[in-house]
């Protein structure tokens, strides 16, 4: 979460609204979180609110790189306010938790292309799939009454 979120979108060129900064605070609040969370969060926190200004502000904050949006394949996009470290994901196939992982080796972007084709690579997006402990976890069975 930034120090001073008014700071940040001021030293990003961005107007300062209660919007804006609802956004922001939930998504520092909920990390990996889908717009739909985030429309709930800042509904309870500021009121009414419309979807678009949700999405419009999302789409301002990620622009800006204040907040970070993934799209793991076959989900909804999802944000995060850890930006400009370059880290990956893991997600749970059957829950759907995600949590960060720190790059995988060395310096940004973490891997080494076999080819580049001619690109300057600076970033690198990796997804390690799997099953998170709670759902690992055996069931305990329902006492029956």
């Amino acid at each position: 979460m930034h120090a001073d979120p008014a700071q940040a979108l001021r030293s990003r060129g961005l107007q300062v609204t209660a919007q804006r900064l609802a956004v922001l605070r939930a998504v520092g609040k909920h990390p990996h979180c889908t717009a739909d969370d985030v429309i709930d969060e800042v509904r309870a926190e500021i009121g009414a609110i419309s979807k678009q200004a949700v999405y419009d502000a999302l789409a301002a904050l990620a622009d800006k790189a204040l907040i970070r949006r993934i799209q793991p394949a076959g989900s909804l996009a999802r944000y995060e306010d850890r930006v400009g470290d370059n880290h990956h994901h893991m997600i749970c196939r059957a829950c759907g938790k995600t949590v960060d992982v720190d790059c995988a080796t060395g310096m940004a972007p973490c891997l080494t292309a076999s080819h580049t084709a001619g690109f300057k690579i600076d970033e690198a997006e990796v997804i390690y799939w799997g099953t998170c402990p709670d759902c690992l976890a055996p069931r305990k069975p329902r006492c029956r009454k």
